[in-house]
């Protein structure tokens, strides 16, 4: 009866246009007015107030309770224990505190609720709570397993543990089943993932060990580590290699029946000297009109990869090639990315080619996309090139004597591409970049910064050129394609930006919602030169946001193009290949309606997914770079080095070295009580005065170099004078002395290596109780307790 009058209390009030009620008010809105009736609804209300079905307001008026919104979002873990939310990537991402995360994990889909809203004005975040896990997304771990002994395994019915490789996994242990694979101390091994951190035990999960890939020592395995922690496949399918092995090794009469032969046309291609899959040549010529011929042939990779074969589907889910320090983990298999269909000198290959006539002022004005036959005259390098168009050396000119023409022309038609570029905004970042040069076992010996020549920036040139023109013309023709996008800066970020620039005396024109690539530009150009040039192209580049694919031709930002697409690399990428099987789909005229609406289902996923490859990929990269600088670093602790600050934190500052490698001076290391003056990303000594900003030089002292961690720190020796710029003052709000961040355990918490205080007893895969048998601490402490009584 009660429970049918409280459906009846909730269904009035929400039907009501009232928001508070007084008990007399409802009792007459449901006829229940009378004695006992009254004393019922009494009595029901009094029980809803206690299971939170109703409030009661300061007046004593009874109300429904304010219901959380819930929102869905993927969950991005920090290696300190909290995380954000991305719900939108137009929006910021919402904060979510250690306490609040709800045992989620990094990538996990998440239903959170709101518990403080944004405040843009004060530049705040919103913050949420972790509601409910809708889908964890890691399902399996690689770490180093750590083994237990005999004893230990009887008691606990467990292997051992695995330390996870992943650094936002640090806190965790992965208790290993004493179920299938036994692994031996000290391997690597990848875990099926059976059960989730959960409140009893908080900073554990279980799994099975599904593969075993080799000793922490063997040279390799640390790379191989991070390959697997990412799920990067390291070996195709039999039935991939199998079809591989039928593609012949030479093309037919056949095959080129149906095409373009180009086979007399002089053409070249311009790799690095240890380049294999040689997927794109090129060929230059001046018209007798003051324009130039540029054509653009790129490997047909689609004739061969085939729509739903084994090659097309594994090729599908890699998305892209990884390149590694000191390897490469190709898309498609080496029989024909280093084989068939690698543009090598002097033999007759399959292409999709792009003519274009450009004019003096870099505006394409004809052009033609065609399927052909290609017999490339020579394989060059970049550094062949820049000996004759940099260097002038004399004997790369006789050695190649018959092409320099070309090649001069090649260099005067890239710059009339790159002025073109510059004219109309592209936004040009000279960032560094750099090769870790290692020996036969792995180790780093040296790292080497890599300059971009003309023979690069020519090559660079001529892709861009021809994507854009891919782009435009099936743009124009309104047939569903697939993009290289992207998007302008949110405003958000670009309010930070200006904010900073301005603390340099930079003024921006334009306002932060519709800022124009020409408006960026001009402010690299206004540094140019000045010592605070670096610092502000890494901010600007901060600002961004990073490119991806999509269906939608939304133009490049920062190429300021309006349309944009990958068209050069299919060797290597998945929406290259994808386009160059859409130009062969849209050849016939008119497109049919089935083939159009075939596309228009298909891009999407195909854009979404190779975006989140791509990303995988960059992550890998980046944790091996940061594996071997680290590696690099380790015989050098103690030793002096210059260094600038490259980034500023909450918890510190990161120096970068001159060969790139980066380290953290820990906030807490520093001699003065530090406020973070985040509108210009510096820290100010409370006692001192003393500023720390980005781009200040400084030098460093190495004091801990860890391969396994991936972490360098440095000790601060001395910094250059800055005293004489403008002063920053510490926000009011920050000026109450809060305590200083928490130190280095708080910023960098590592996975231990002892026995657990979280110790998962046994359980059967499927279930998630336990099977009751006391968690293994336990009975050691217990045991351990009886020893020093006997003792006694």
């Amino acid at each position: 009866m009660k429970e049918t009058i409280k459906d009846k209390i909730i269904s009035f009030m929400e039907n009501s246009s009232k928001k508070s009620f007084s008990m007399e008010q409802i009792a007459e809105g449901l006829g229940l007015s009378k004695g006992e009736d009254f004393k019922l609804l009494v009595q029901t209300i009094a029980s809803m107030e206690r299971d939170k079905s109703v409030t009661f307001t300061n007046k004593g008026k009874i109300k429904l309770p304010i219901r959380d919104i819930l929102i869905e979002g993927i969950f991005r873990a920090n290696e300190r224990g909290f995380g954000f939310v991305t719900i939108d990537p137009e929006e910021a991402d919402v904060y979510v505190a250690k306490e609040n995360t709800n045992f989620a994990l990094n990538g996990d889909t998440v239903m959170i609720s709101i518990i403080s809203p944004a405040d843009h004005l004060e530049g705040k975040t919103a913050e949420g709570k972790v509601l409910e896990i809708v889908k964890r997304s890691m399902t399996q771990v690689v770490g180093e397993f750590v083994a237990y002994d005999e004893e230990e395994r009887q008691q606990s019915d467990l292997y051992g543990f695995v330390v996870p490789q992943d650094k936002k996994l640090n806190t965790y242990k992965i208790f290993i089943a004493a179920e299938g694979i036994q692994p031996v101390d000290g391997m690597i091994c990848v875990v099926e993932v059976t059960h989730y951190p959960e409140p009893d035990y908080p900073n554990s999960l279980e799994g099975l060990i599904k593969q075993t890939v080799g000793h922490k020592n063997d040279p390799g395995m640390d790379i191989m580590s991070i390959v697997l922690q990412h799920g990067i496949p390291t070996k195709f399918p039999d039935d991939v290699l199998a079809h591989a092995e039928q593609i012949p090794d030479e093309i037919t009469e056949e095959e080129i029946q149906e095409r373009r032969d180009l086979r007399d046309q002089v053409i070249v291609t311009i790799d690095g000297a240890d380049a294999k899959d040689l997927d794109d040549a090129v060929t230059v010529k001046k018209l007798a009109n003051g324009h130039y011929f540029l054509g653009v042939h790129i490997a047909d990779v689609s004739h061969y990869v085939t729509e739903g074969s084994p090659m097309d589907i594994e090729a599908y889910e890699r998305a892209t090639s990884v390149y590694l320090t000191d390897r490469v983990i190709p898309m498609i298999p080496h029989r024909l990315s280093n084989g068939i269909c690698s543009l090598n000198p002097q033999v007759p290959r399959l292409a999709m080619s792009c003519e274009m006539e450009i004019d003096e002022l870099g505006q394409v004005v004809k052009y033609d996309i065609f399927e052909s036959v290609i017999q490339t005259t020579e394989r060059m390098t970049y550094t062949a090139v820049n000996d004759i168009l940099q260097d002038d050396k004399a004997e790369t000119i006789a050695r190649y004597h018959e092409l320099v023409p070309m090649f001069r022309e090649m260099g005067d038609l890239h710059q009339i591409l790159e002025t073109m570029r510059l004219e109309r905004g592209a936004i040009s970042f000279e960032d560094r970049e750099a090769s870790i040069l290692v020996d036969e076992v792995g180790h780093p010996e040296e790292i080497v910064l890599r300059s971009r020549g003309v023979g690069e920036r020519l090559i660079e040139s001529f892709m861009l050129i021809a994507n854009e023109t891919i782009a435009r013309h099936y743009q124009q023709a309104k047939l569903p394609f697939i993009y290289r996008i992207h998007e302008q800066p949110k405003e958000d970020k670009m309010q930070r930006f200006f904010e900073f620039a301005a603390s340099f005396g930079i003024l921006i024109k334009g306002t932060k919602e519709d800022i124009t690539p020409k408006d960026l530009q001009r402010v690299l150009e206004q540094v140019k030169g000045r010592p605070e040039e670096p610092v502000i192209n890494k901010m600007l580049l901060r600002s961004m946001q990073q490119a991806r694919y999509s269906e939608d031709p939304v133009g490049h930002y920062g190429l300021a193009a309006e349309d944009y697409t990958h068209f050069t690399s299919p060797i290597r990428r998945y929406p290259d290949l994808i386009v160059h099987r859409l130009i062969k789909a849209y050849q016939n005229q008119p497109v049919k309606e089935e083939t159009k609406a075939k596309w228009q289902e298909h891009l999407p996923d195909i854009a979404l997914h190779s975006s989140q490859m791509e990303r995988r990929a960059v992550e890998a990269e980046r944790d091996t770079d940061s594996l071997k600088k680290a590696e690099f670093m380790q015989d050098k602790v103690g030793e002096e080095f210059p260094g600038v600050i490259g980034s500023i934190t909450k918890f510190g500052m990161f120096i970068e070295l001159p060969n790139t490698v980066e380290g953290l001076i820990h906030i807490n290391k520093l001699d003065d009580y530090f406020h973070y003056v985040e509108s210009h990303l510096a820290l100010v000594g409370e006692r001192t005065g003393v500023t720390y900003r980005i781009g200040q030089k400084v030098v460093i002292k190495v004091a801990k170099a860890d391969p396994t961690t991936r972490e360098i720190d440095f000790e601060l020796i001395s910094t250059e004078d800055n005293s004489d710029q403008a002063q920053i003052v510490v926000p009011k709000q920050q000026q109450r002395g809060r305590r200083q961040p928490k130190g280095d355990k708080e910023s960098r918490k590592q996975g231990g290596r002892g026995k657990s205080q979280d110790h998962r007893p046994k359980q059967k895969a499927g279930k998630k109780k336990a099977t009751g048998k006391k968690p293994f601490y336990k009975e050691v402490a217990k045991k351990k307790k009886g020893k020093k009584k006997k003792a006694k």
